[in-house]
């Protein structure tokens, strides 16, 4: 009631200041432009009281700073870089370890080369004393057990081998397949065979062929054969085998020879140098 009767009454500078401060005291005074508190920060208040000292310790860094984000990657970086170099430095190391390791291998491979090259030629030594041994033992055996014609011994083998074959079986015994170069001959071995074989009838394989050339008959040495001994009967005259039989067997009945095919299997007989009547 009061504030509305004073609003309607004019009032000078001197009424107004009194009016103004009889409010204030009545609790009614309220300042028109109010200033806003400034916003201070905890430590600035701890500072201004003189709680905390002037520096204060650094903080945690913030994860959710953009700075403190590039320093972790920054620092993970480095520390996969350093990773990877001692990686490297190990991996060198490993290199190097296995190059020591092949360089010694390789030396030790050299010198097995080198033992093993010793060792074949101490092989080759061996299987060439074995032949010749083989060789010997065959020609004693031959002139042991066999036939002597002069300078020559004959044995039969009673193994079946094909032509080829017993020509190899015979070289590896020391002779050569058996190879009658005369009437003398032929008939000692026809005589020889008989005894082996009587009663039957087994032909026997002789060193002597038609391969080269047909109709050309020559030893198993290369030699040609001078003296023959063909079976001579009107219903089976020999040779008969034209170009099909090239290969010379001696029956065991008579002694006369026969032309067969040259991978027929059958006993064989090889001869050898007589060296005691030498």
């Amino acid at each position: 009631m009061l504030l509305s009767g004073v609003g309607r009454l004019e009032m000078g500078p001197v009424a107004r200041s009194l009016a103004l401060l009889c409010l204030c005291s009545l609790g009614c005074c309220v300042p028109a432009r109010t200033p806003q508190p400034t916003q201070v920060s905890l430590a600035d208040v701890k500072k201004s009281r003189g709680d905390v000292p002037d520096v204060l310790p650094t903080s945690e860094v913030d994860p959710t700073n953009p700075a403190s984000d590039f320093e972790i990657s920054y620092n993970y970086v480095l520390s996969r870089l350093a990773g990877m170099d001692q990686a490297m430095h190990r991996l060198n190391v490993g290199h190097y370890t296995l190059d020591v390791g092949v360089d010694q291998l390789m030396e030790r491979l050299s010198r097995m080369d080198d033992k093993m090259a010793e060792l074949e030629d101490k092989i080759r030594e061996v299987y060439q004393h074995s032949k010749n041994n083989r060789k010997e033992t065959g020609r004693l055996e031959g002139c042991q057990k066999g036939l002597r014609v002069g300078y020559k011994c004959y044995l039969v083998y009673h193994s079946y081998e094909d032509y080829a074959g017993a020509s190899k079986k015979c070289m590896e015994r020391g002779g050569r397949m058996a190879m009658p170069r005369d009437r003398r001959e032929q008939e000692a071995l026809a005589d020889y065979v008989k005894s082996l074989f009587r009663p039957g009838n087994r032909p026997v394989w002789l060193g002597v062929n038609d391969l080269a050339a047909e109709g050309v008959y020559i030893f198993d040495d290369g030699t040609p054969v001078s003296y023959f001994q063909w079976r001579r009967h009107f219903l089976s005259g020999q040779p008969d085998g034209g170009k099909h039989e090239n290969c010379v067997a001696m029956a065991s009945d008579d002694g006369d020879w026969w032309d067969h095919y040259c991978d027929r299997t059958m006993n064989y007989m090889c001869e050898f140098d007589d060296r005691v009547a030498l």
